[in-house]
Order: structure tokens, then C-alpha cells, then sequence
């Protein structure tokens, strides 16, 4: 996802769409496939079942994986459970998804007690390819750690960082992608838009603890970028809607507020908050790419100074606006130089802000290099040298093929599943997706920059024993790891929550698990959170 502000009008909403369709890492722009004709039946499960194996961290899992398909419905649909005699679609039928998913059940033991954690990405339309061939899967893809992969064959091994070690896992496609449909009446309406999305998931998630009969085992969220404000309001949905409470909610690259996107924060002048939680990723950037000054080793140090002058001088220089008398504005020029490698005049020229995309484009430019957006560690040629940002993602570029080539491949061969169907690892929403929001307690959806940070703080306050867990890449420019600190630091709770919430950082970007050595702490991290919390208990 490529998340920014969110605002009224038409040059701003040109803006966001514009700025979210450079998002996940495809590089190919797919739209939804068209429903199926009125000679269609309407959407029916699938299943198909298979078994394997997964060593890791030196422990031997044997599982079951699941790949299929369930049905949820548009808002106020009155489903039928067990109904299989559906009528033929027509151009009244309800709007529906068939909503794809691969899970994978440890066998022996309680199952019914076993912790299960949905897992999906964001977007908004992408599929959850990603987590499932990169994170926690029990097949994992290799990719070069920071340059571009070469074409296939790839290399596709046994994980030794699954998820399964702790927990079942269900992966599962957003309507629309990878192997998931949708079809009916303003479908597009109906599925695609913050709270519409959320209410799907929220659906699907009821649905198949129903049907595998897994009510009773601790349950957990794990979602990724745009994952993480669908996660934010399943939990407060799945609470309030469905008197389901969570165990854990784990957030990975996330964005709350869309207030502080650092993609086009110039559609929003007079909010200069983007441009500061940005700033320590910056420095991490320029240090990784050694465009500072001196003999830094340290970047969670290094990156902590910049927060530290973030929300100090630079938070106090761009408060003041065009009153900054022309002598403090070289002085914090020549500070921002120092922490990001940009040429003080380039800074000043900018008036001290550098969105995203200017800072990818130009901190290499003296080498007709660009930066990533995704991971930051990444860099390839210039599209355009006289271009004003980036044009492209690096990283995105480097490793979409991989992950694509493989789970197609995977899924047929293994998974059994989706043969003479296409997967479509992300589409673009943006001529549909509604960005408005119905926030906790209020009556109207809100027009205007979502911000989901009262979902989370309104799930934690009606159930205290709620635990929260944050992480992020300090090379992360798509949604800055500092971004979802802040957020964490100012949500509306009491500080007898505020050790609910639990924050892990790595020496990665926006896809943690594309280093390798990220991705082992953070299932490290992850397999101890689920393990303290699975009885909601603290140890």
C-alpha cells in the first residue's frame, strides 16, 4: 500500500488514488475480473485438502493444509447457513465474494484449543501472497536480501520460520484478489471501501471458525500495511458485532492515521507531522547508503537521534511556518543534511519537507540511482533523471516475479488448487475503494482522512485484556516504523493499558520477512507473543 491523506475534493482524491496504485509489491496493475454472466450459479465453497511437513527451527510440524473458497455477503444480507440451492445470479442478485484462503491445521493435539491466527495483507487490493510465501508459510521463496532476484527457476524451501510451530494458520485473499471473487449488485460498492472491507473479513472469520468447529481456540490478527487498519477494525467489529474477543491483534508496517502518510503530505499543507515520523527512516536510509557523515555503525541509535531532533527542533521549526527567520531555517537545513544526506540547498529549496518520493528519487541521484519505497536498502536505475520522485519501487520490482511465480506454481502443485484459474496477486480498487470510516460510538461514516486509531483504543478499553504487538522495518518508507509508534503514543487509552501494546523493530523494510535474519526474530517474536497471551495471561 502506498497510504496518504486522505481529503475532499477531486484533486485530492486524483492524489490518493494516484499515490495508493504505486503501492504492493506487483508489478503488474490487474482490475477485478468481470462477474460471472446471468447463466452463472452464485458462488459456492471449495475445498481442497492436502498434507505435509515443516521442520522448524529444528522441530518437525506435520499439517494439514486447506485451500478453498468461503461465501460472505454485502451488509444486511440474510444468509442461510447450509444453503446450497442458491438461484441463478441476475442483475439483482445480492452483491457476494467468494473469498479464497490456505490453512494449515497441525495435526494431533486439541485442535480445538490450538491458537489460530488470520493472516492477510493490504492494499487496499492486494492478495496475501506476500505473508505466505515470504513470512510464515511452510514453503518460504528466497530472494536477494537487497537487490534484484534473478528470473526463474526460484528457489523454494522448506521455511524453518513458519508460524506453525505456534499457532494454525489461515492466509486469506481479499475479495477481489488473488483466487478470491466477487460478484451481484454494486459489488465493487459492497466490497470495496474501509468498512465494507473490514465487515467481509469480519464475516469470513465467523464463518470458518464455524465451520471447522475452532470457537473455542485463542485467536489472533496478523495483518500487514493496509492489513493493519483492516485488523484495527475487525477487532473492534468482531467484539462489538460478534461478542468475539481476540487474544492478540499483531500489526506488521503499520498505518493507522492516514494523517501521516509521508506520500504526498503536500495535499495537506499546514500538517506537518508526515515529514517528521518520516525522518528517522530517512537517516536510517542515508546511513545504510553511507550518506552520513563520520563512522555510525549503530542504526537503531543513529535512527533514535533523528526521532530525538524529529520531535524537538524540526517539529518546532516547521510549527512556526513561514515566521522561521532565514538563519534558524539554514541552521535546521544543515541538521536534516547531516541526519539524511540531502544537499542543504535541495533542503531549503523544499522548505524543509521531503515527501517520500522526493527522498527515494534523490538521495542517490548523483548516480542515476533510486531508492526503494517498500525497503529503502534496495536501489535501481532512474526511470527519469528529471523526474521530481521516484517512479518506481526497487524493491517491488526485485522480488514481485519471485513471490508470484512461486505460489502459482505452489498452489497447483501442491496445494492442489486452481487449476485454469488465474491468480491475481493485486487489483486496483481506487475507482471504488470509499476511504470513509464510521469511528466507535458515532452515526455517520466520516469524509474525510480514515483513522482507525479509535477502533484499536475503543477494542482495548471494552476488553482490557487485550494485547497489542507492533513491529516494523527501519527501512520501511511506505508506512515509517516511527509512524506506527507515534500512533501507538497518543491512542485515547488509560496507562494501565498502555503495557498491553508491545513494539518490535528490525533491520528491514516494509516486508520485514525479505531479510532472513529479520524474519527469524520476528517469528521468534511473534511464537513468544502468541505463547504469553494464547490463555490471556501474562507471564
Amino acid at each position: 500500500m502506498r497510504p496518504v491523506v486522505v481529503l475532499f475534493g477531486a484533486a485530492a482524491l486524483a492524489a490518493v488514488t494516484m499515490a495508493f496504485a504505486k503501492d504492493a509489491p506487483s508489478s503488474t496493475d490487474q482490475t477485478p475480473p468481470p462477474a460471472p454472466d446471468q447463466k452463472s450459479a452464485f458462488f459456492k465453497p471449495t475445498e481442497s485438502v492436502t498434507n505435509g511437513s515443516v521442520t522448524v527451527e529444528g522441530d518437525t510440524v506435520s499439517y494439514q493444509a486447506v485451500a478453498g473458497t468461503l461465501v460472505v455477503h454485502a451488509k444486511d444480507y440474510d444468509d442461510v447457513e447450509g444453503d446450497t440451492e442458491k438461484p441463478k445470479e441476475t442483475k439483482d442478485s445480492p452483491a457476494e465474494a467468494s473469498m479464497f484462503y490456505v490453512a494449515y491445521f497441525r495435526r494431533g493435539g486439541d485442535q480445538g484449543s490450538r491458537p489460530i491466527t488470520f493472516l492477510f495483507n493490504g492494499g487496499p487490493g492486494s492478495s496475501t501472497v506476500w505473508l505466505h510465501m515470504g513470512a510464515f508459510g511452510p514453503r518460504r521463496v528466497v530472494t536477494l536480501d537487497d537487490s534484484h532476484t534473478p528470473a526463474a527457476p526460484y528457489k523454494v524451501v522448506n521455511n524453518d520460520y513458519s508460524l506453525l510451530d505456534a499457532s494454525d494458520l489461515v492466509f486469506v485473499d481479499a475479495p477481489g484478489t488473488g483466487f478470491s471473487r466477487i460478484a451481484g449488485k454494486d459489488k465493487e460498492k459492497a466490497f470495496y471501501g474501509v468498512d465494507a472491507d473490514a465487515r467481509a473479513f469480519t464475516d469470513f472469520v465467523t464463518e470458518f471458525l464455524s465451520r471447522y468447529d475452532r470457537w473455542n481456540s485463542p485467536k489472533y490478527l496478523f495483518g500487514e500495511s493496509y492489513g493493519t487498519p483492516r485488523a484495527s477494525v475487525m477487532a473492534y467489529d468482531l467484539q462489538s458485532d460478534k461478542s468475539l474477543d481476540l487474544n492478540g491483534v499483531i500489526l506488521l508496517s503499520q498505518i493507522l492515521n492516514f494523517d501521516l502518510s509521508v506520500d504526498g503530505p503536500d495535499a495537506n499543507p499546514g500538517v506537518d507531522l508526515p515529514y517528521e515520523v518520516a525522518l528517522p527512516t530517512y537517516a536510517a536510509t542515508a546511513l545504510y547508503h553511507h550518506k552520513v557523515p563520520g563512522n555510525v555503525a549503530d542504526v537503531q541509535k543513529w535512527a533514535q537521534a533523528a526521532e530525538h531532533f524529529a520531535m524537538t527542533d524540526y517539529a518546532r521549526a516547521l510549527s512556526v511556518g513561514d515566521s522561521l527567520s532565514r538563519a534558524e531555517r539554514l541552521t535546521i537545513a544543515n541538521k536534516l543534511h547531516y541526519f539524511t544526506g540531502l544537499p542543504v540547498s535541495y533542503i531549503l529549496k523544499a522548505n524543509l519537507r521531503i515527501d517520500g518520493g522526493e527522498f527515494e528519487k534523490t538521495l542517490q541521484q548523483d548516480t542515476d540511482t533510486t531508492t526503494g519505497r517498500l525497503d529503502t536498502r534496495f536501489s535501481g536505475p532512474t526511470l527519469d533523471p528529471l523526474s521530481k520522485e521516484a517512479d518506481y519501487d526497487p524493491q517491488s520490482a526485485a522480488i514481485s516475479s519471485a513471490y508470484v511465480s512461486a505460489f502459482n506454481d505452489y498452489a497447483r502443485t501442491s496445494l492442489k488448487y486452481g487449476q485454469n484459474q488465474a491468480y491475481l496477486p493485486e487489483i486496483n480498487v481506487f475507482k471504488w475503494w470509499d476511504f470513509k470510516h464510521q469511528q466507535p460510538n458515532t452515526g455517520f461514516a466520516f469524509p474525510g482522512s480514515t483513522n482507525v486509531m479509535p477502533d484499536i483504543a475503543t477494542t482495548m478499553k471494552t476488553d482490557p485484556q487485550l494485547h497489542v504487538m507492533v513491529n516494523g522495518g527501519y527501512f520501511d518508507l511506505a508506512t515509517p516504523y516511527y509512524e506506527g509508534w507515534y500512533e501507538m503514543h497518543h491512542l485515547p487509552i488509560p496507562d494501565s493499558l498502555r503495557g498491553n501494546i508491545e513494539y518490535h523493530y528490525y533491520p528491514s523494510g516494509h516486508m520485514v520477512y525479505a531479510h532472513e535474519e529479520s524474519l527469524k526474530a520476528l517469528h521468534d517474536n511473534v511464537a513468544d507473543f502468541i505463547k504469553r497471551t494464547e490463555n490471556n495471561q501474562t507471564h
